[in-house]
C-alpha cells in the first residue's frame, strides 16, 4: 500500500522537492497572491459540495465518485472559509493551476489545501500555521483510534539538516520489528540501503527518506547503525503496521531523601493512551509518590480530552473544581461558538474509553495524585495537547518545572472533517487556560523569562543513556532541581551541538528535514461531548 502525499511529505523530505509546497504555503508559487483571499463559489457553503468525489479518488467510496476534482477543491475552499481560524488571511490561490491538478487526487488536494494556509509569521519569524494537515480517513482512524502507524517502530532524531546529520534513534516501540532486531535508543545511523546518512545528493536523500520512513508495507530496508558502546548493528527491517505504546515507560524512583518520585514517558495522546495513563497514575498513587516527572519530550499531542484527564489526575479536585482546562476561540464567522458549551474543555474527572468515536458506558472515576507541582521534560518535540497540559496546570496554580528546551509553540487545534475519503484538519481554534493565557506560539521555554518562561533548566537530550536512567541528562536535571533547586553546571567550553554541526555543514548539500507525522502533532477535539 502506498501512502498518500500528505503522509509522505510529513516525514523526511528533500528540501528541493518540497520547495514548491513551501512557496505555496507562504503565498508564492503558481496562482497565489498573499495579499487577498478568494472566497469560495458565490453563495455556497461546503455542504453544497460535500461527498461529491472525483472518479480518480480511490479513497472515496465507489458510489460517491460522481463529480470531479474541481468539486472536491470547491469543498476544501468552502470549508476553509467556514472553519479556518485565520480565514481572513487565506491567500488568493488559483485552484486550476497545474500543481493542484492531475490524476493523483491525494497529491493535488494536499497541495491545494497547503497553499490555502495563512502566510503570516510569528514574532520569531516561523510560519504561524505549521500545523494544518490532511490525510486519508482510513489511515487517520487507524492512528488516532488504535495507535497504528506504518514503519519499524523507530522514532528518529535529526541533529542537523545537512552533513554531518547525526541521525539517531530516540526510542523504539516495544514488540516492533526494530525492538526484535535489537535496535536501541542512541543508535546512530551509518547507512540506509547502502547510502551514507551524510549523503549530500538529492538521490541519496531520497533513498534515506524511503528507508527511514517506508511508504509501503512488507518492504525491507537494510540499516547499519553504531550503538552507543561502539561496534556495528547491521539490521534488515521489514515495514509493517506498528501499534504504538503511548505510555512507553513508568517507574518509581527513590530519591536521596527517600521520597517516592514517579517517572512516566508519555508519547502520544491517542485513544489507547487513556487506559494506560489511568493504570500508571493508579500505580503511582498506590506507591505513594510525592512528586512526578512527566516525560513529554517526544509527545506531539492528540486528543485534548486525554490531556485534560491527565492534568486532572496530576492536580486533583481541590485545584481544578469549577476551573477550565482550556477555553477555545474560533474565527470571525464563529463568534457565537466562543460562548458555547462546546468551546469549554473542563478538567475531566471520569474516564471516557472511546468506542466507535464516542465515550462508552465504561466510565470510571479517575485516580488523582493531588500534586502542587510537576516536573516536565520537554523540547521541540513537545507540541499541542502536550503544551495544553503545561498551560492548563499553570492556569490553576500547579507549579510546572520544565527541563529541556523550547516546546513547539502550538496553542491551536482542530476538530477534523471528512470528505471523499480524506480527513481535513485546518487550525480551527486557539486555546487559553483558566487565567485566559494562550499566547505561546513560539513555545514554552525551560528556564526562560516572561509569560512563556517556565521555571527549570535548559538541558539537551541525552542519547548516550536510555530513557528512565536516572543519569540521563534531562531526568537527572529534574531530580537535582527537585533536591536543591539548582540546575546542572554546563561543561566549560560546551556549545549547542546543533549549532556546531550546522556551522560545519557543506553549503551545497541537499538538506533533510526530519518532521513528525503531522497527525501526531496536534490538539484535536473529539470523543467527549
Amino acid at each position: 500500500m502506498t501512502l498518500p502525499a500528505s503522509l509522505r511529505r510529513a516525514r523526511l523530505a528533500v528540501a528541493g522537492a518540497v520547495a514548491i509546497l513551501v512557496l505555496q504555503a507562504c503565498g508564492g508559487g503558481g496562482g497565489s497572491d498573499s495579499g487577498s483571499s478568494t472566497p469560495p463559489p458565490s453563495g455556497t457553503g461546503s455542504a453544497s459540495f460535500a461527498q461529491q468525489c472525483s472518479p480518480s479518488n480511490l479513497e472515496a467510496a465507489a458510489g460517491l465518485r460522481t463529480a470531479s476534482l474541481t468539486t472536491e477543491k470547491n469543498w476544501v475552499r468552502a470549508y476553509m472559509d467556514e472553519a479556518y481560524l485565520w480565514r481572513d488571511e487565506v491567500p488568493n490561490v488559483d485552484p486550476s493551476a497545474a500543481q493542484y491538478s492531475g490524476s493523483d487526487v491525494g497529491t493535488a488536494l494536499d497541495a491545494y489545501f497547503t497553499a490555502l494556509r495563512t502566510p503570516a509569521r510569528t514574532a520569531s519569524n516561523k510560519a504561524k500555521d505549521e500545523f494544518s494537515f490532511m490525510m486519508s480517513t482510513r489511515e487517520w482512524n487507524a492512528l488516532s483510534d488504535s495507535g497504528v502507524t506504518l514503519g519499524y517502530g523507530i522514532e528518529w532524531h535529526l541533529q542537523s539538516a545537512t552533513p554531518p546529520r547525526q541521525i539517531q534513534v530516540a526510542y523504539v516501540e516495544p514488540n516492533s520489528p526494530a525492538a526484535a532486531a535489537g535496535v536501541r535508543r542512541g543508535d546512530t545511523l551509518v547507512t540506509a540501503d547502502a547510502v551514507s546518512a551524510d549523503d549530500p545528493t538529492a538521490s541519496g536523500v531520497g533513498t534515506l527518506n524511503e528507508a527511514l520512513f517506508p511508504s509501503r508495507a512488507a518492504t525491507s530496508h537494510r540499516l547499519v547503525l553504531t550503538p552507543n558502546g561502539g561496534g556495528t548493528r547491521d539490521v534488515t527491517l521489514v515495514a509493517t503496521n506498528v501499534t504504538k505504546t503511548p505510555v512507553l515507560q513508568t517507574q518509581v524512583i527513590t530519591a536521596a531523601d527517600n521520597a517516592k518520585v514517579g517517572y512516566m514517558v508519555f508519547n502520544d495522546h491517542v485513544a489507547p493512551a487513556e487506559a494506560q495513563l489511568i493504570t500508571a497514575m493508579q500505580n503511582f498513587k498506590n506507591q505513594g509518590v510525592s512528586d512526578l516527572v512527566l516525560d513529554l519530550r517526544y509527545n506531539g499531542g492528540g486528543y485534548l480530552f486525554i490531556a485534560s484527564e491527565l492534568a486532572y489526575m496530576i492536580a486533583g479536585p481541590d485545584a481544578t473544581t469549577g476551573k477550565t482546562f482550556e477555553q477555545l476561540r474560533y474565527n470571525s464567522r464563529r463568534t457565537s461558538d466562543n460562548s458555547s458549551s462546546a468551546s469549554k474543555t473542563d478538567f475531566y474527572t471520569t474516564s471516557c474509553i472511546l468506542v466507535n468515536g464516542r465515550c462508552s458506558n465504561q466510565s470510571q472515576q479517575l485516580p488523582t495524585l493531588n500534586l502542587k507541582r510537576v516536573f516536565v521534560l520537554a523540547q521541540e518535540g513537545t507540541c499541542s495537547a502536550s503544551e495544553a497540559i503545561i498551560n492548563g496546570l499553570r492556569g490553576v496554580d500547579v507549579q510546572v518545572v520544565m527541563m529541556g528546551g523550547t516546546t513547539c509553540g502550538k496553542p491551536y487545534g482542530f476538530t477534523g472533517k471528512d470528505n471523499c475519503g480524506y480527513s481535513y484538519f485546518p487550525i480551527e481554534f486557539v486555546g487559553t487556560n483558566n487565567k485566559g493565557f494562550g499566547d505561546y506560539a513560539d513555545g514554552f521555554v525551560a528556564g526562560g523569562t516572561g509569560p512563556t518562561g517556565v521555571p527549570g533548566c535548559a538541558v539537551t537530550d541525552d542519547f548516550t543513556r536510555q530513557l528512565g536512567d536516572t543519569s540521563e541528562r534531562m531526568l537527572a536535571a529534574a531530580l537535582q532541581y527537585r533536591a536543591n533547586g539548582t540546575c546542572p553546571v554546563k561543561a566549560t567550553g560546551s556549545s549547542n551541538r546543533a549549532t556546531a554541526l550546522s556551522a560545519r555543514s557543506s553549503s551545497d548539500s541537499v538538506a533533510l528535514s526530519l518532521q513528525r507525522l503531522a497527525a501526531r502533532s496536534n490538539r484535536i477535539l473529539g470523543g467527549r461531548p
